[in-house]
């Protein structure tokens, strides 16, 4: 059984103590090859490493040229948004580089705002035509902010390839992101105690736009919560994933991996 992990971020690391909302830069690459080791011990093949910024964006791109295991992608995060203007040459240039398999994540966070929201539907829409004009798959981030997505979505048109990464939604806006032709990649949250409108979403997915994330170094699944996430925790998505759907956990880690395969390996 393998595994490949649509979305995680080997060049942070969490912080203790921090809720899971601060990262910190790893200084080596010890750390990153540690947990890549891991996670192919777990039967974890693949792992995409998403930029949200300039420089994890470059990092990103970096542990793709160093470790085989790992690809990127370059973009802004909602936010990061604020921080189109100085970035985004750089940004689009660093979309050409190996190993780049997507643009993003972008999209909206209004639950944080740490960009003004006029700022992060800029970014937005710039990355957008990026994915758009370089044939890469899109990856969104979507926080309260359910209008506002699909607003851009259906005024910008949907890029062929396009993710909504940790999917949180319910089956209605799963039934929405679906009926424009998104995949919805669902992350450690399927498996918490409180999730049971995102597990009605995950049972309504097609097998076909189901993916699978660690999200790491954030949202580790049960088993795991209070622990530091990495992609070596795939299996348990994948585990919780299968339980929300009521299938095998072969079914969903064949799935997955195809639908990965063809997103950002097309």
């Amino acid at each position: 059984m393998t595994w490949i992990d649509s979305h995680c971020h080997l060049q942070f690391e969490e912080r203790a103590g921090d809720g899971g909302d601060s990262v910190a830069r790893r200084s080596d690459d010890s750390l990153a090859a540690e947990a890549i080791a891991r996670a192919v011990g777990a039967g974890v093949e693949r792992m995409v490493c998403i930029g949200t910024d300039l420089a994890t964006s470059r990092e990103a791109v970096r542990l793709a040229a160093v470790f085989p295991e790992v690809w990127a992608t370059v973009g802004l995060h909602p936010h990061d948004a604020s921080k189109l203007a100085a970035e985004w040459s750089e940004l689009v240039e660093l979309a050409g580089a190996d190993r780049v398999v997507g643009i993003g994540e972008c999209g909206f966070d209004l639950y944080y705002r740490h960009s003004e929201p006029d700022a992060q539907e800029k970014a937005f829409r710039a990355q957008l035509g990026l994915a758009r004009d370089r044939g890469l798959p899109l990856v969104i981030h979507s926080r309260d902010a359910w209008a506002e997505t699909f607003g851009v979505l259906e005024t910008d048109g949907v890029p062929d390839r396009t993710v909504f990464h940790c999917f949180t939604g319910g089956p209605a806006e799963a039934e929405r992101a679906l009926a424009v032709g998104c995949w919805l990649s669902y992350s450690g949250i399927v498996s918490f105690k409180t999730a049971d409108d995102l597990r009605a979403a995950a049972a309504i997915t097609p097998s076909d736009r189901l993916l699978v994330e660690t999200d790491a170094p954030f949202l580790a699944p049960v088993p795991h919560r209070g622990k530091t996430n990495e992609p070596a925790f795939l299996p348990a998505v994948g585990a919780a994933l299968a339980a929300a759907r009521r299938e095998s956990v072969d079914e969903v880690a064949a799935a997955t991996r195809a639908n990965a395969l063809a997103v950002f390996w097309a």
